[in-house]
Protein backbone atom coordinates (compact mmCIF):
# COMPACT_ATOMS: atom_id res chain seq x y z
CA UNK A 1 0.00 0.00 0.00
CA UNK A 2 1.28 3.59 -0.79
CA UNK A 3 2.11 5.83 2.37
CA UNK A 4 -0.42 7.22 3.79
CA UNK A 5 -1.18 10.74 2.19
CA UNK A 6 -4.22 13.08 2.55
CA UNK A 7 -5.28 14.07 -0.59
CA UNK A 8 -5.67 18.19 -0.77
CA UNK A 9 -7.64 20.15 -2.62
CA UNK A 10 -8.22 23.91 -3.95
CA UNK A 11 -11.83 25.17 -4.30
CA UNK A 12 -12.29 27.64 -7.50
CA UNK A 13 -15.84 27.74 -7.87
CA UNK A 14 -18.95 26.93 -5.86
CA UNK A 15 -22.16 27.79 -7.82
CA UNK A 16 -25.20 26.06 -9.00
CA UNK A 17 -26.36 25.36 -12.36
CA UNK A 18 -29.68 25.50 -13.54
CA UNK A 19 -32.09 24.30 -16.47
CA UNK A 20 -31.89 26.90 -19.38
CA UNK A 21 -34.38 29.45 -18.78
CA UNK A 22 -36.10 29.63 -22.03
CA UNK A 23 -38.10 26.34 -22.49
CA UNK A 24 -41.01 26.38 -20.94
CA UNK A 25 -41.07 23.72 -19.20
CA UNK A 26 -38.60 24.58 -16.73
CA UNK A 27 -40.41 27.55 -15.54
CA UNK A 28 -43.24 25.13 -14.33
CA UNK A 29 -43.03 24.04 -10.74
CA UNK A 30 -42.76 19.94 -10.80
CA UNK A 31 -44.02 17.98 -7.68
CA UNK A 32 -43.51 13.88 -6.96
CA UNK A 33 -44.79 11.86 -4.20
CA UNK A 34 -42.50 9.51 -3.00
CA UNK A 35 -43.54 5.88 -3.27
CA UNK A 36 -42.54 2.57 -1.48
CA UNK A 37 -40.08 1.63 -3.21
CA UNK A 38 -38.29 5.10 -2.11
CA UNK A 39 -39.36 5.32 1.27
CA UNK A 40 -37.47 2.36 2.01
CA UNK A 41 -34.51 3.89 1.98
CA UNK A 42 -35.32 6.97 3.92
CA UNK A 43 -32.57 7.25 6.10
CA UNK A 44 -29.70 5.15 4.43
CA UNK A 45 -26.68 7.57 3.65
CA UNK A 46 -26.54 9.10 0.26
CA UNK A 47 -24.29 7.19 -2.77
CA UNK A 48 -21.06 8.85 -3.80
CA UNK A 49 -19.80 7.83 -6.94
CA UNK A 50 -16.50 8.94 -8.47
CA UNK A 51 -15.73 8.87 -12.35
CA UNK A 52 -11.99 9.02 -13.38
CA UNK A 53 -10.95 10.38 -16.80
CA UNK A 54 -7.80 10.56 -18.61
CA UNK A 55 -6.70 13.31 -20.92
CA UNK A 56 -3.54 13.99 -22.88
CA UNK A 57 -0.82 16.51 -22.39
CA UNK A 58 -2.53 18.99 -24.58
CA UNK A 59 -5.91 18.78 -23.32
CA UNK A 60 -4.95 18.35 -19.22
CA UNK A 61 -3.59 21.45 -18.63
CA UNK A 62 -5.52 24.24 -16.71
CA UNK A 63 -5.93 26.49 -19.12
CA UNK A 64 -7.51 24.34 -21.93
CA UNK A 65 -9.28 22.92 -19.07
CA UNK A 66 -10.62 25.68 -17.64
CA UNK A 67 -11.76 27.54 -21.38
CA UNK A 68 -12.71 24.63 -23.35
CA UNK A 69 -13.69 21.45 -21.26
CA UNK A 70 -15.71 23.02 -17.93
CA UNK A 71 -17.36 25.39 -20.28
CA UNK A 72 -18.70 22.36 -22.11
CA UNK A 73 -19.43 20.20 -19.11
CA UNK A 74 -21.56 23.09 -17.43
CA UNK A 75 -23.66 23.67 -20.31
CA UNK A 76 -24.38 20.53 -21.37
CA UNK A 77 -25.45 19.58 -17.45
CA UNK A 78 -27.64 22.84 -17.82
CA UNK A 79 -29.24 20.74 -20.80
CA UNK A 80 -29.52 17.55 -19.08
CA UNK A 81 -31.30 19.18 -16.27
CA UNK A 82 -33.73 20.21 -18.41
CA UNK A 83 -34.81 16.70 -19.05
CA UNK A 84 -34.69 16.06 -15.12
CA UNK A 85 -35.99 19.01 -13.61
CA UNK A 86 -36.63 17.22 -10.15
CA UNK A 87 -33.35 16.96 -9.72
CA UNK A 88 -32.33 20.38 -9.49
CA UNK A 89 -35.12 20.81 -7.14
CA UNK A 90 -35.16 19.25 -3.08
CA UNK A 91 -36.75 16.89 -0.96
CA UNK A 92 -39.37 18.99 1.04
CA UNK A 93 -41.09 17.82 3.91
CA UNK A 94 -43.85 20.58 5.78
CA UNK A 95 -44.34 19.92 8.95
CA UNK A 96 -48.67 19.66 7.91
CA UNK A 97 -47.12 16.85 5.44
CA UNK A 98 -47.56 12.89 6.13
CA UNK A 99 -44.52 11.99 4.02
CA UNK A 100 -41.69 14.09 2.68
CA UNK A 101 -41.99 14.62 -1.26
CA UNK A 102 -39.79 16.18 -4.08
CA UNK A 103 -40.19 19.58 -5.59
CA UNK A 104 -38.44 21.60 -8.04
CA UNK A 105 -39.18 25.15 -8.72
CA UNK A 106 -38.56 27.47 -10.83
CA UNK A 107 -34.86 28.66 -10.41
CA UNK A 108 -33.70 25.89 -8.40
CA UNK A 109 -30.56 23.98 -9.66
CA UNK A 110 -28.08 21.75 -8.94
CA UNK A 111 -24.62 22.65 -6.93
CA UNK A 112 -21.32 22.21 -8.31
CA UNK A 113 -17.97 22.28 -6.65
CA UNK A 114 -14.90 23.15 -9.40
CA UNK A 115 -11.52 21.93 -7.72
CA UNK A 116 -7.88 21.32 -8.30
CA UNK A 117 -6.00 19.06 -6.56
CA UNK A 118 -2.01 18.14 -7.15
CA UNK A 119 -2.94 14.36 -5.99
CA UNK A 120 -1.12 11.14 -7.40
CA UNK A 121 -3.98 10.77 -10.47
CA UNK A 122 -2.65 7.42 -11.40
CA UNK A 123 -2.46 5.84 -8.01
CA UNK A 124 -6.14 7.17 -6.85
CA UNK A 125 -7.99 5.63 -10.16
CA UNK A 126 -5.82 2.38 -9.96
CA UNK A 127 -7.22 -1.17 -8.09
CA UNK A 128 -3.99 -0.73 -5.45
CA UNK A 129 -5.07 -0.31 -2.01
CA UNK A 130 -5.31 3.15 -0.37
CA UNK A 131 -6.24 4.77 2.60
CA UNK A 132 -10.16 5.40 2.20
CA UNK A 133 -10.44 8.50 3.33
CA UNK A 134 -8.17 10.39 0.14
CA UNK A 135 -11.30 9.62 -2.06
CA UNK A 136 -13.39 11.77 0.45
CA UNK A 137 -12.24 15.74 -0.92
CA UNK A 138 -13.37 14.52 -3.95
CA UNK A 139 -17.12 14.47 -3.58
CA UNK A 140 -19.60 17.08 -3.08
CA UNK A 141 -22.03 16.86 0.22
CA UNK A 142 -25.69 17.11 -0.09
CA UNK A 143 -27.21 20.41 1.59
CA UNK A 144 -29.60 19.39 3.77
CA UNK A 145 -31.61 20.79 6.94
CA UNK A 146 -34.77 19.93 9.10
CA UNK A 147 -37.52 19.99 6.14
CA UNK A 148 -35.59 20.11 3.20
CA UNK A 149 -32.89 17.90 1.61
CA UNK A 150 -30.81 18.65 -2.23
CA UNK A 151 -31.23 15.48 -4.31
CA UNK A 152 -27.69 15.59 -6.46
CA UNK A 153 -24.84 17.45 -5.75
CA UNK A 154 -21.64 17.54 -8.31
CA UNK A 155 -17.73 18.09 -8.37
CA UNK A 156 -15.91 18.63 -11.10
CA UNK A 157 -11.72 17.94 -9.83
CA UNK A 158 -8.64 19.19 -12.14
CA UNK A 159 -5.74 17.03 -12.03
CA UNK A 160 -3.77 19.40 -13.99
CA UNK A 161 -1.35 17.21 -17.10
CA UNK A 162 -3.42 14.00 -15.78
CA UNK A 163 -6.86 13.99 -15.81
CA UNK A 164 -9.92 15.08 -14.20
CA UNK A 165 -13.00 13.49 -12.20
CA UNK A 166 -16.69 13.74 -11.54
CA UNK A 167 -18.44 13.38 -8.08
CA UNK A 168 -21.55 12.81 -7.90
CA UNK A 169 -23.35 12.23 -4.90
CA UNK A 170 -27.46 11.05 -4.94
CA UNK A 171 -30.31 11.01 -2.22
CA UNK A 172 -31.20 7.32 -2.20
CA UNK A 173 -34.71 8.08 -1.21
CA UNK A 174 -35.25 9.88 -4.65
CA UNK A 175 -33.44 7.91 -6.79
CA UNK A 176 -31.58 4.23 -7.27
CA UNK A 177 -28.64 3.71 -9.41
CA UNK A 178 -30.10 2.72 -12.44
CA UNK A 179 -31.46 6.70 -12.14
CA UNK A 180 -27.90 7.97 -11.18
CA UNK A 181 -26.15 6.27 -14.18
CA UNK A 182 -29.20 7.23 -16.75
CA UNK A 183 -28.42 10.74 -15.39
CA UNK A 184 -24.34 10.60 -15.74
CA UNK A 185 -25.36 8.99 -19.31
CA UNK A 186 -27.56 12.28 -20.37
CA UNK A 187 -25.04 14.57 -19.57
CA UNK A 188 -22.47 12.65 -21.12
CA UNK A 189 -24.51 12.07 -24.35
CA UNK A 190 -25.68 16.05 -24.39
CA UNK A 191 -21.77 17.33 -24.10
CA UNK A 192 -21.71 15.35 -27.08
CA UNK A 193 -24.57 16.95 -29.17
CA UNK A 194 -25.35 20.30 -30.55
CA UNK A 195 -28.87 20.31 -29.87
CA UNK A 196 -30.62 19.09 -26.10
CA UNK A 197 -32.83 16.50 -27.44
CA UNK A 198 -32.48 13.13 -25.39
CA UNK A 199 -33.22 9.66 -27.61
CA UNK A 200 -35.69 7.70 -25.96
CA UNK A 201 -33.24 5.29 -23.97
CA UNK A 202 -31.92 8.32 -22.15
CA UNK A 203 -35.16 9.93 -21.62
CA UNK A 204 -36.89 9.54 -17.90
CA UNK A 205 -39.74 8.59 -16.94
CA UNK A 206 -41.94 10.53 -14.26
CA UNK A 207 -45.33 8.97 -13.91
CA UNK A 208 -45.42 7.48 -10.50
CA UNK A 209 -48.97 5.84 -10.69
CA UNK A 210 -47.40 3.34 -12.39
CA UNK A 211 -45.61 1.92 -8.92
CA UNK A 212 -48.54 0.30 -7.33
CA UNK A 213 -48.35 -1.80 -3.73
CA UNK A 214 -48.80 -5.28 -4.63
CA UNK A 215 -49.47 -5.80 -0.47
CA UNK A 216 -52.05 -3.69 0.72
CA UNK A 217 -50.30 -2.52 3.64
CA UNK A 218 -49.48 0.80 2.22
CA UNK A 219 -46.06 0.41 2.30
CA UNK A 220 -44.83 3.90 2.07
CA UNK A 221 -45.88 4.85 5.14
CA UNK A 222 -45.20 1.43 6.82
CA UNK A 223 -41.41 1.84 5.70
CA UNK A 224 -41.29 5.39 6.84
CA UNK A 225 -42.88 4.85 10.04
CA UNK A 226 -40.61 2.16 10.59
CA UNK A 227 -36.79 4.27 10.03
CA UNK A 228 -38.80 7.11 12.44
CA UNK A 229 -39.45 4.68 15.07
CA UNK A 230 -36.65 2.62 14.64
CA UNK A 231 -39.59 -0.55 13.67
CA UNK A 232 -41.76 0.64 16.98
CA UNK A 233 -38.80 0.75 20.08
CA UNK A 234 -38.42 4.53 19.75
CA UNK A 235 -40.23 7.19 22.19
CA UNK A 236 -41.79 10.14 21.43
CA UNK A 237 -39.14 12.66 21.53
CA UNK A 238 -36.94 10.04 19.47
CA UNK A 239 -39.86 10.25 17.03
CA UNK A 240 -39.91 13.64 16.52
CA UNK A 241 -36.45 14.01 16.77
CA UNK A 242 -36.40 11.45 13.62
CA UNK A 243 -39.14 13.24 11.35
CA UNK A 244 -36.25 15.26 9.86
CA UNK A 245 -34.56 15.22 6.31
CA UNK A 246 -30.97 16.53 8.01
CA UNK A 247 -28.52 13.92 6.72
CA UNK A 248 -26.03 12.86 9.06
CA UNK A 249 -22.29 13.86 8.18
CA UNK A 250 -21.14 10.68 10.29
CA UNK A 251 -18.37 9.05 8.42
CA UNK A 252 -18.26 5.65 9.92
CA UNK A 253 -15.60 3.34 10.12
CA UNK A 254 -13.81 5.10 7.01
CA UNK A 255 -11.11 6.41 8.96
CA UNK A 256 -9.95 3.32 9.49
CA UNK A 257 -10.07 1.05 6.20
CA UNK A 258 -8.18 0.60 2.97
CA UNK A 259 -10.08 0.37 -0.32
CA UNK A 260 -9.17 -1.68 -3.62
CA UNK A 261 -10.53 -3.02 -6.24
CA UNK A 262 -10.70 -6.59 -7.92
CA UNK A 263 -11.31 -8.28 -11.21
CA UNK A 264 -12.72 -11.58 -11.73
CA UNK A 265 -12.55 -12.36 -15.50
CA UNK A 266 -14.56 -14.75 -17.88
CA UNK A 267 -11.42 -17.29 -17.46
CA UNK A 268 -12.36 -17.28 -13.98
CA UNK A 269 -15.64 -17.71 -13.82
CA UNK A 270 -15.36 -20.66 -15.62
CA UNK A 271 -12.91 -22.04 -13.13
CA UNK A 272 -15.51 -20.93 -10.54
CA UNK A 273 -18.13 -22.68 -11.73
CA UNK A 274 -16.37 -25.95 -12.44
CA UNK A 275 -15.55 -25.88 -8.75
CA UNK A 276 -19.41 -25.34 -7.87
CA UNK A 277 -20.56 -28.12 -9.95
CA UNK A 278 -18.00 -30.39 -8.59
CA UNK A 279 -18.65 -29.67 -4.90
CA UNK A 280 -21.35 -32.02 -3.43
CA UNK A 281 -24.02 -29.97 -2.64
CA UNK A 282 -24.26 -28.65 -6.38
CA UNK A 283 -26.21 -31.97 -7.04
CA UNK A 284 -29.12 -31.28 -4.45
CA UNK A 285 -30.80 -29.10 -6.49
CA UNK A 286 -30.32 -27.16 -9.77
CA UNK A 287 -28.21 -23.43 -9.16
CA UNK A 288 -28.50 -20.04 -10.17
CA UNK A 289 -24.79 -19.96 -11.56
CA UNK A 290 -24.57 -16.64 -13.55
CA UNK A 291 -21.86 -13.83 -12.61
CA UNK A 292 -23.39 -12.37 -10.49
CA UNK A 293 -24.29 -15.04 -8.09
CA UNK A 294 -20.75 -16.55 -8.51
CA UNK A 295 -19.35 -12.92 -7.90
CA UNK A 296 -21.00 -12.17 -4.70
CA UNK A 297 -20.43 -16.05 -3.29
CA UNK A 298 -17.10 -15.69 -4.26
CA UNK A 299 -16.19 -12.16 -2.59
CA UNK A 300 -18.19 -12.83 0.59
CA UNK A 301 -16.79 -16.41 1.22
CA UNK A 302 -13.61 -14.29 0.75
CA UNK A 303 -14.30 -11.79 3.11
CA UNK A 304 -15.91 -13.88 5.31
CA UNK A 305 -12.38 -15.88 6.40
CA UNK A 306 -10.56 -12.87 5.77
CA UNK A 307 -11.77 -11.90 9.46
CA UNK A 308 -10.54 -15.24 11.02
CA UNK A 309 -12.53 -15.21 14.15
CA UNK A 310 -16.08 -17.23 13.29
CA UNK A 311 -18.44 -17.00 15.97
CA UNK A 312 -20.76 -14.10 14.31
CA UNK A 313 -23.51 -13.68 12.48
CA UNK A 314 -23.32 -11.72 8.91
CA UNK A 315 -26.27 -10.79 6.98
CA UNK A 316 -25.29 -10.28 2.90
CA UNK A 317 -27.86 -10.12 0.38
CA UNK A 318 -28.49 -7.59 -2.85
CA UNK A 319 -30.24 -5.47 -4.55
CA UNK A 320 -32.43 -6.15 -7.08
CA UNK A 321 -33.91 -3.93 -9.89
CA UNK A 322 -37.52 -4.18 -10.30
CA UNK A 323 -38.72 -2.51 -13.43
CA UNK A 324 -39.20 -5.55 -15.53
CA UNK A 325 -40.55 -7.66 -12.72
CA UNK A 326 -43.69 -5.04 -12.15
CA UNK A 327 -47.32 -6.08 -13.48
CA UNK A 328 -47.16 -4.20 -15.63
CA UNK A 329 -43.22 -3.54 -15.93
CA UNK A 330 -42.10 -0.44 -15.24
CA UNK A 331 -40.16 1.86 -17.99
CA UNK A 332 -36.80 0.86 -18.05
CA UNK A 333 -36.29 4.51 -17.73
CA UNK A 334 -38.39 5.28 -14.81
CA UNK A 335 -36.85 7.88 -12.22
CA UNK A 336 -36.70 7.10 -8.86
CA UNK A 337 -35.89 4.12 -6.91
CA UNK A 338 -37.93 0.60 -8.43
CA UNK A 339 -35.62 -1.77 -6.76
CA UNK A 340 -36.09 -4.52 -3.90
CA UNK A 341 -33.34 -6.00 -1.65
CA UNK A 342 -32.84 -9.44 -0.46
CA UNK A 343 -30.87 -10.40 2.42
CA UNK A 344 -29.86 -13.60 4.44
CA UNK A 345 -28.51 -13.83 8.08
CA UNK A 346 -25.46 -16.93 8.18
CA UNK A 347 -23.27 -18.06 10.61
CA UNK A 348 -20.14 -17.63 9.83
CA UNK A 349 -18.37 -20.52 10.70
CA UNK A 350 -20.35 -22.30 8.54
CA UNK A 351 -17.86 -20.42 5.55
CA UNK A 352 -14.66 -21.24 7.35
CA UNK A 353 -13.79 -24.69 5.61
CA UNK A 354 -13.24 -25.62 1.83
CA UNK A 355 -16.99 -26.07 1.17
CA UNK A 356 -17.86 -22.36 2.10
CA UNK A 357 -17.75 -21.33 -1.32
CA UNK A 358 -20.27 -23.63 -2.92
CA UNK A 359 -22.31 -23.03 0.17
CA UNK A 360 -23.00 -19.73 -0.35
CA UNK A 361 -23.72 -19.94 -3.94
CA UNK A 362 -26.25 -21.84 -3.46
CA UNK A 363 -27.56 -18.93 -0.90
CA UNK A 364 -27.20 -16.43 -3.25
CA UNK A 365 -28.51 -19.02 -5.71
CA UNK A 366 -31.78 -18.77 -3.55
CA UNK A 367 -32.51 -15.48 -3.25
CA UNK A 368 -31.83 -14.73 -7.08
CA UNK A 369 -34.56 -17.78 -7.57
CA UNK A 370 -36.86 -15.85 -5.65
CA UNK A 371 -37.21 -12.39 -8.42
CA UNK A 372 -38.14 -15.57 -11.29
CA UNK A 373 -41.71 -14.51 -10.36
CA UNK A 374 -43.43 -11.25 -9.50
CA UNK A 375 -44.42 -12.92 -6.15
CA UNK A 376 -41.26 -13.65 -4.97
CA UNK A 377 -40.18 -10.09 -5.93
CA UNK A 378 -41.99 -8.55 -2.19
CA UNK A 379 -41.93 -11.58 -0.65
CA UNK A 380 -41.90 -10.71 2.73
CA UNK A 381 -42.32 -6.92 1.86
CA UNK A 382 -43.73 -5.78 5.47
CA UNK A 383 -40.44 -7.76 7.32
CA UNK A 384 -37.87 -6.06 4.55
CA UNK A 385 -36.17 -3.79 6.86
CA UNK A 386 -36.72 -5.81 10.13
CA UNK A 387 -33.26 -6.67 10.17
CA UNK A 388 -31.92 -3.27 9.96
CA UNK A 389 -33.37 -2.36 13.58
CA UNK A 390 -32.86 -5.67 15.47
CA UNK A 391 -29.37 -7.12 14.88
CA UNK A 392 -26.83 -6.35 16.94
CA UNK A 393 -23.00 -7.08 16.39
CA UNK A 394 -22.66 -8.39 12.62
CA UNK A 395 -20.82 -8.77 9.71
CA UNK A 396 -22.41 -7.07 6.42
CA UNK A 397 -22.03 -8.05 2.81
CA UNK A 398 -23.98 -6.12 0.57
CA UNK A 399 -23.83 -5.01 -2.81
CA UNK A 400 -23.83 -1.64 -4.17
CA UNK A 401 -23.57 -0.86 -8.14
CA UNK A 402 -24.73 -3.45 -10.97
CA UNK A 403 -22.49 -5.19 -13.77
CA UNK A 404 -25.54 -4.15 -15.75
CA UNK A 405 -25.46 -0.55 -15.32
CA UNK A 406 -23.01 0.18 -17.86
CA UNK A 407 -20.71 3.06 -15.84
CA UNK A 408 -17.92 2.57 -18.21
CA UNK A 409 -20.44 3.88 -21.09
CA UNK A 410 -20.50 7.58 -19.26
CA UNK A 411 -17.92 9.38 -22.25
CA UNK A 412 -18.44 13.24 -22.57
CA UNK A 413 -15.88 13.32 -25.20
CA UNK A 414 -12.82 12.98 -24.08
CA UNK A 415 -12.84 9.19 -23.61
CA UNK A 416 -14.56 6.56 -21.60
CA UNK A 417 -13.85 6.83 -17.60
CA UNK A 418 -10.70 4.96 -16.56
CA UNK A 419 -12.02 4.17 -13.40
CA UNK A 420 -15.17 4.58 -11.76
CA UNK A 421 -15.32 3.70 -7.81
CA UNK A 422 -18.58 3.81 -4.94
CA UNK A 423 -17.23 5.82 -2.68
CA UNK A 424 -19.77 5.27 -0.20
CA UNK A 425 -19.22 1.56 0.49
CA UNK A 426 -16.59 2.41 3.18
CA UNK A 427 -19.85 4.21 5.36
CA UNK A 428 -21.81 1.19 5.13
CA UNK A 429 -19.96 -2.26 4.48
CA UNK A 430 -21.05 -2.53 1.10
CA UNK A 431 -19.24 -4.10 -2.18
CA UNK A 432 -19.18 -2.75 -5.21
CA UNK A 433 -20.24 -4.08 -8.21
CA UNK A 434 -19.39 -3.02 -12.08
CA UNK A 435 -19.07 -4.25 -15.68
CA UNK A 436 -14.73 -4.63 -16.24
CA UNK A 437 -13.83 -1.26 -17.34
CA UNK A 438 -11.58 -2.93 -20.14
CA UNK A 439 -14.70 -4.61 -22.05
CA UNK A 440 -13.68 -8.12 -21.23
CA UNK A 441 -17.22 -9.26 -19.55
CA UNK A 442 -15.50 -9.35 -16.51
CA UNK A 443 -16.69 -8.34 -13.23
CA UNK A 444 -15.00 -5.81 -11.00
CA UNK A 445 -15.62 -5.40 -6.97
CA UNK A 446 -14.41 -2.71 -4.99
CA UNK A 447 -14.35 -3.40 -1.35
CA UNK A 448 -13.19 -1.25 1.43
CA UNK A 449 -11.84 -3.32 4.54
CA UNK A 450 -9.19 -2.79 7.63
CA UNK A 451 -5.92 -2.90 6.46
CA UNK A 452 -5.08 -6.58 8.10
CA UNK A 453 -8.56 -7.81 6.70
CA UNK A 454 -7.77 -5.88 3.36
CA UNK A 455 -4.13 -8.04 2.75
CA UNK A 456 -5.87 -11.26 4.36
CA UNK A 457 -8.86 -10.85 2.07
CA UNK A 458 -6.30 -10.17 -0.65
CA UNK A 459 -4.39 -13.44 -0.34
CA UNK A 460 -7.66 -15.40 0.02
CA UNK A 461 -9.22 -14.00 -3.33
CA UNK A 462 -5.83 -14.47 -5.79
CA UNK A 463 -5.89 -18.07 -4.36
CA UNK A 464 -8.72 -19.65 -6.21
CA UNK A 465 -8.66 -17.01 -9.26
Amino acid sequence: MAEAASTQVKILESTRIKPPPDPPNSATEVSLQLTFADTFWFKIAPVERLFFYQLDNSTSTPAYFNSEILPKLKHSLSLSLLHHLPLAGNLKWPSDSPKPFILYTPNDGVSLTVAETNADFDRLSSNGIDEALELHPLMPQLISSYDSASILALQITLFPNKGFCIGITAHHTALDGKTTTMFMKSWAYLCNQENSALPIELTPFFDRNIIKDPTGFDLDMLYLNQWLTNDGSASEPEITKNKTLKISTDEGEAPNLVRATFDIRPEDFKKLRERVLLSKSSEEEQLHLSKFVLTLAYVATCMIKARVENNRDVLFGFTADCRSRLDPPVPQTYFGNCNTIFTKIVKAADFMDENGFALAVKQVSDMVKKLETRSGVFEGAKEKLTPIFHIGPIQLITVAGSPHFDVYGSDFGWGRPCKVEIVSIDKNGAISMAESRDGSRGIEVGLALKKHEMERFSSLFLKNI
